[in-house]
């Protein structure tokens, strides 16, 4: 509903637009993904396969900005509905504060494929199949007000309606199920949205800011009926309340980032329902340097601390696996440019020691023309069947990319 309101409002302005100065831009995209371990659960091997328009709006006239972004794919794997609007907003930019009112994406936080302070929704099925990278955030339906007095910035989000994130289809992904005899599902979603506020300044040259959210988990949990003999499970959003700082600025010859949250889970505040997540403490450093010419060379380490761990354990279903209070992740991205930057080496790769989680992404990337270019690259999966990446262990897969730019 708020997107329909966003695309009258684009109605309403549209004589100002008719003055304004207006570019069009876009791409044509092939993308495809295939398994090089086992077929998906639904017997194919690809994960993705399709090709992609995407045509992009972008008008100006004085204080007004507009700005439309659209996709339309050709699946060939059967999927539905595959026109999606990425982004629809309407800027408006006085002297010490602006707004922006319709789909937006928006990012704050400092991690690397890490998420703390970033509660926004992710698509973590086009990041596991290998589609590019800026298919990982999802737009929300928003109102986002900022602004500027010398002390401080703010930037305050408001979003009437809640937009999950995507998480991996069970029919392409293996994914671990405690209940799998359960077949009567379902899923419920908050009627309410969400809000947050993003605070910062500058502070003796470190890029500081403080997050407050209130709103719900992005992915779901799951409640079946019944523990001794289950027909039905339920899917929903617990209640979630985030407050969060982080820091970035020189240290050394790099760049280091802190981060720091706590998660309140405001629906299960003891810690005695294992249905939903319990309340944690988040922590990410991160440290970047360019060693030499045309290298980069990043690294973080992030620290999830479980509360009330003593009550998980004891609600805990029998059968079910264990989460230790203490996971700690140690991350690695090395990236390298070749023959005048025009092609690129990536490779990321993150680890788990409390589950053994591998995740392991190295990607190529040659620009043939300022407008053409393709890449190659594949996710590989490792570590216990319940663990994030570990579940995935049979969906490795290759992908490869090809994108016209215009």
């Amino acid at each position: 509903m708020f997107a329909r309101i966003a695309f009258s409002a684009v109605l309403l302005l549209a004589p100002m637009l008719a003055r304004a100065d207006v570019t069009f831009s876009g791409f044509l995209q092939q993308n495809t993904a295939f398994n090089t371990r086992d077929a998906n659960p639904d017997g194919r091997h690809y994960k993705w396969l399709e090709e992609r328009a995407q045509l992009k709006l972008d008008a100006s006239n004085g204080p007004w900005h507009l700005l439309a972004k659209g996709d339309l794919a050709w699946d060939h794997l059967g999927r539905q509905d595959q026109s999606e609007l990425r982004e629809l907003y309407v800027d408006y930019t006085a002297s010490n504060w602006d707004t922006r009112i319709g789909r937006q994406v928006i990012t704050w936080g400092l991690g690397d494929l890490v998420f703390v302070n970033d509660v926004f929704p992710k698509d973590h099925e086009a990041l596991f199949s290998g589609r590019p990278l800026d298919y990982l955030k999802r737009g929300v339906d928003a109102v986002k007000l900022s602004a500027y007095p010398e002390f401080a910035n703010f930037e305050f989000v408001l979003s009437p309606t809640f937009r999950e994130s995507s998480i991996p289809d069970a029919r392409r992904f293996h994914l671990y199920d405690p209940m799998p005899a359960v077949t009567t599902r379902g899923t419920i979603k908050p009627e309410q949205g969400d809000v947050g506020l993003r605070i910062y300044r500058d502070v003796g040259g470190w890029d500081a800011a403080l997050y407050l959210y209130r709103g719900f988990q992005r992915t779901p949990s799951m409640r079946p009926d019944s523990m001794t003999a289950p027909t039905r499970i339920s899917y929903f959003y617990p209640q979630l309340s985030v407050y969060g700082a982080s820091a970035s600025g020189r240290a050394g010859d790099g760049v280091l980032n802190l981060e720091a949250a706590w998660y309140d889970s405001r629906q299960d505040r003891s810690g005695s329902d294992f249905t939903v997540p319990n309340s944690q403490t988040r922590l990410l450093a991160g440290y970047q340097i360019q060693p030499m010419e045309d290298v980069s060379l990043g690294f973080q380490y992030y620290v999830e601390h479980m509360h009330d761990y003593d009550a998980y354990r004891a609600a805990l279903p029998a059968g079910f696996p264990i989460d230790k209070r203490w996971s700690h992740t140690v991350t690695a991205r090395w990236t390298q440019f070749f023959l005048h930057q025009t092609l690129r080496l990536s490779v990321y790769a993150s680890y788990n020691d409390s589950n053994g989680d591998h995740f392991v992404n190295p990607e190529l990337r040659y620009s043939f023309t300022d407008k053409i270019w393709g890449a190659v690259g594949a996710n590989y999966y490792a570590g216990k069947p319940w663990g994030q990446f570990g579940q995935l262990a049979r969906d490795d897969n290759v992908y490869l990319q090809l994108r016209y730019e215009f």
